[in-house]
């Protein structure tokens, strides 16, 4: 069985999570959440740049956990098994540089190392939903964030679709995407 990774991608709340959950769902197999939500809620919205280390380390290890998890169950469509995973390094990367101006070494090498199948990237168009977690519902910070997140699928060589839509409709395109990987 080959192991094929979807990473969703993008700024917050557009829509990362519910999309990981559905696809999963849909695929029948796993989906690795966003580790950072579960570490704020515990240690407060108050973060550090070093915080961040912490976030990325623990968010590749649960990652390792899902893989290990979707190879164990040994199912998948024509001998390739799905893990769709709700945030990765290079939305790290942005978090880090947006915020701090500098990246850690530790998140670009895993960058560098982890390998993806496909990247979804989520679009801004959905209503920003606040939450006690969430920093950006201006528009313009938000296209802004949208705008590195694009440059960065632009330049790298993964093949990635930008997800809009209603949630019907960016499940509707991922699946079409996620589809067109599996037919290779």
């Amino acid at each position: 069985m080959q192991l094929m990774k979807v990473a969703i991608t993008g700024p917050e709340s557009t829509g990362k999570n519910t999309l990981s959950e559905q696809l999963a769902r849909h695929y029948h197999t796993e989906w690795c959440p966003e580790y950072a939500r579960e570490y704020l809620l515990k240690h407060g919205k108050k973060y550090s740049y070093d915080d961040l280390l912490v976030i990325a380390k623990e968010q590749i290890e649960m990652e390792k956990e899902f893989e290990s998890r979707v190879k164990r169950k040994n199912s998948g469509i024509s001998g390739k098994q799905l893990l769709f995973v709700d945030t990765e390094m290079y939305v790290m990367k942005v978090w880090c540089e947006f915020v701090f101006n500098k990246c850690h070494k530790y998140v670009l090498d895993q960058i560098a190392e982890r390998k993806y199948d496909l990247y979804l990237l989520c679009n801004i168009d959905l209503p920003w939903v606040k939450d006690e977690l969430r920093e950006y519902p201006d528009l313009e910070t938000r296209r802004k964030l949208y705008s590195i997140y694009k440059d960065i699928m632009i330049n790298q060589s993964v093949p990635w679709a930008d997800i809009s839509g209603d949630h019907d409709q960016r499940l509707k395109k991922a699946i079409k995407a996620v589809d067109r990987l599996l037919s290779k």
